[in-house]
């Protein structure tokens, strides 16, 4: 009870100024983004992490209702601040302004801050407006218009060629501009609505329903209502689920291994989501709903989405399979366009879930039932005889989630119709005040199948693979924090372009300095062992050889805010990758700035990279137009800049314009394929005009 005339005193503060909230600071999207983003590869779904967590961030979560679940997904509070949080409540009853959280044990002026952009207190305007009239006076309703567009011109878009017997090369059928369009309208818990449409560089711009195009290639809606009765949440239209830790409901994202070493281990049940985001895959289609029922809650969906592939003859002659699905979401040729909406993809699952009233547990079952509308028979391969075939699949599980003084463990254990289980059980823990660590065990049989799965694994998938991962931060005083973390992996059965059962490693070691709030310095180091096939050198018996390939990366930054409009960021990346006994070197230097007033950003890099190998290729996150994600790979020897402009013409209209440049000098021929590019540059723009319809 020591903190209650603190409380008191906070209260009438917050009350006598007439003001519930301190400022809100503008959210940094790009930190927290580039914090919890995952350690770049190529395999990984960018677009669809991205999107999720940019809709996570800018929809404000209620303090006062949200529960130890809701509070991790932010991944800003440890899980000592949760249960100080949560036990604060419980003691004092709801909180009358932001300003109170001072007076939460654990909290400090640094956590506060990161903090207030995404929490509310509610509001009450929802419970004094109906629906509609919420809806019509919706300040957050928008347009956005966005074109991309390369101006080198690729092979796809030359005139075709003619080989001497007569057959005439494939090419692009539609031109070389990107172009999406957004409208959404939507307030912070309590409703969504909108429409996504999108057409890829080489795309055709037609209106032919044979093959689902209506102009644009890629056709997304959405409505979405929060808190309407004991509904939690109705959803119809384009949707994505999480339940548990992600081994039936995965939500399109996992955070997985990053920078962020403690907390992003652990998926977070934040139940049934509007999908936003233009790829054209990993979603559902139909109707969603969850119950609300005192501490339980229900969760039922119904999906029927086209799905892209090819089919061939089956073993009957009238019979046809699925022999394959196309992901890319590209429909640039007649053959690519040959696999749209080729198949149905019918879906019913289901969650019922318990939550103590303490907030600190959180228990669960999932159920999903996935049927095509004809069978799925891989091309027989000695590494893929236990992926899934047939017609129909099943995958249950059972979840929990607890909240023990400075604990919070969690754990997730699924089984599909083949017989094979997955299994994911861990913990994040604050040890002290300075010292957060985490561990996860996860084993996922070579036949466990889950279609929507985004469970912590070093594969794509939680299929095939073993192992254990440890993870700290340590923080000796409040300007220097370490991160590191350890992560071994077994895969029992063959891979993808590994031939035999193999294992491997991977750690990472960051040290960060920040002396004040406007000087960031940070060194990091990574190493990761798997194996792959090698070429052998010609014994027929044994085309590959399977071998470890070892990559080791480092990156020095200095990131200063100089004055509150100029911004510099300085950066080394180096990699060295060893292969046998061969090593191979890369390196990136890049140089950023930043400079704004009130209605006007500039930003820009200059980069200058040489990478032996493709092996050695750098990744480094971008800047880019808003909504619009950023991050490719280096090679070779070149150059990379670019200059991104942003500026509010008036109240309502935003315009963001971008010019990026890649030069190199070790080649005078990008890319390949249909998407070859004679000559050493590839020059890109992006342009992008908001406008708020209030």
């Amino acid at each position: 009870m020591k903190a209650l005339p603190v409380v008191t005193f906070l209260a009438i503060c917050s009350l006598s100024t007439f003001a519930q909230s301190p400022p809100k600071p503008q959210i940094d999207l790009e930190d927290f983004i580039e914090r919890l983003f995952p350690i770049q590869e190529e395999d990984l779904d960018y677009e669809a992490i991205y999107e999720v967590l940019f809709q996570l961030y800018l929809n404000p979560i209620d303090v006062n209702r949200a529960d130890a679940e809701v509070l991790q997904a932010m991944y800003l509070l440890n899980p000592s601040q949760i249960s100080q949080l949560i036990g604060y409540r419980n003691e004092f009853g709801p909180l009358l302004s932001l300003y109170e959280l001072q007076a939460v044990p654990e909290f400090d002026l640094q956590t506060i801050e990161r903090l207030v952009p995404f929490i509310t207190l509610g509001d009450s305007d929802l419970q004094t407006k109906k629906f509609w009239e919420r809806v019509v006076q919706e300040r957050q309703a928008y347009v956005l218009f966005r074109h991309q567009r390369t101006w080198e011109k690729r092979r796809g878009f030359s005139p075709a060629d003619t080989s001497n017997v007569g057959t005439v090369s494939s090419r692009y059928l539609g031109d070389p501009n990107n172009i999406y369009l957004r409208f959404r309208i939507q307030h912070a818990r309590d409703f969504s609505m909108g429409i996504t449409m999108d057409k890829d560089a080489g795309e055709q711009f037609a209106w032919d329903g044979k093959t689902a195009r209506y102009g644009f290639n890629f056709l997304s809606l959405h409505f979405t209502r929060y808190f309407v009765g004991k509904w939690k949440t109705i959803t119809f239209g384009d949707f994505q689920t999480s339940f548990g830790q992600g081994l039936v409901f995965g939500a399109g994202y996992s955070l997985g291994k990053g920078a962020e070493t403690v907390p992003t281990i652990r998926r977070s049940s934040i139940g049934l989501l509007p999908y936003t985001a233009a790829m054209e895959f990993g979603f559902f289609r139909g109707i969603g709903a969850t119950r609300q029922l005192g501490n339980w809650q229900a969760t039922l969906l119904l999906s029927n989405a086209p799905r892209d592939g090819r089919a061939s003859a089956g073993d009957q002659a009238e019979d046809e399979i699925i022999s394959s699905f196309n992901q890319s979401g590209l429909h640039r040729t007649p053959s690519e366009l040959a696999t749209k909406n080729q198949f149905r993809e019918s879906s019913l699952g289901g969650n019922i879930q318990y939550s103590h009233p303490s907030g600190k547990f959180q228990t669960g079952i999932n159920s999903l039932f996935t049927r095509f509308d004809r069978p799925w028979i891989r091309s027989a391969e000695v590494y893929n005889q236990f992926e899934f075939t047939g017609q129909a699949n099943h995958v249950s599980s059972m979840y929990f989630n607890y909240n023990w003084k400075n604990f919070l463990i969690f754990g997730e254990s699924a089984l599909s119709k083949s017989g094979g289980s997955g299994t994911a059980l861990g913990f994040v823990s604050s040890l002290s005040k300075q010292v957060d660590f985490s561990l996860l065990w996860r084993n996922y049989d070579r036949n466990f199948h889950s279609f929507y799965a985004s469970g912590f694994a070093e594969n794509t998938r939680p299929i095939n693979e073993k192992g254990v991962y440890l993870g700290i931060e340590v923080r000796p005083e409040k300007r220097w924090k370490i991160n590191a973390y350890y992560d071994f992996f077994k895969f029992p059965w063959l891979r993808y372009r590994v031939y035999a059962p193999s294992s491997g490693y991977e750690w990472l070691s960051r040290v960060s300095y920040k002396p004040n709030r406007n000087l960031v310095a940070f060194i990091q180091i990574r190493q990761e062992q798997k194996d792959r096939n090698l070429s052998d050198s010609g014994e027929p018996s044994l085309p590959y050889l399977v071998q470890p390939v070892n990559k080791l990366n480092g990156m020095i930054s200095l990131e200063n805010q100089a004055s509150s409009r100029l911004f510099l960021r300085s950066r080394i990346l180096l990699s060295r990758v060893k292969i046998q006994d061969e090593i191979t070197p890369g390196f990136m230097i890049l140089q950023d700035v930043q400079y704004g007033r009130d209605r006007w950003r500039l930003t820009g890099r200059i980069a200058l990279f040489d990478a032996e190998v493709y092996d050695n290729r750098l990744y480094a996150f971008e800047n880019n137009v808003l909504w619009t994600f950023s991050i490719p790979a280096f090679y070779g020897q070149g150059m990379r800049y670019y200059l991104l402009a942003q500026y509010a013409i008036n109240r309502k209209l935003t315009a963001y314009f971008r010019f990026a440049r890649t030069s190199y000098t070790d080649r005078e021929e990008i890319s390949s394929g249909l998407q070859t590019i004679e000559g050493p540059n590839q020059t890109d723009t992006a342009l992008m005009l908001r406008f708020f319809l209030r």
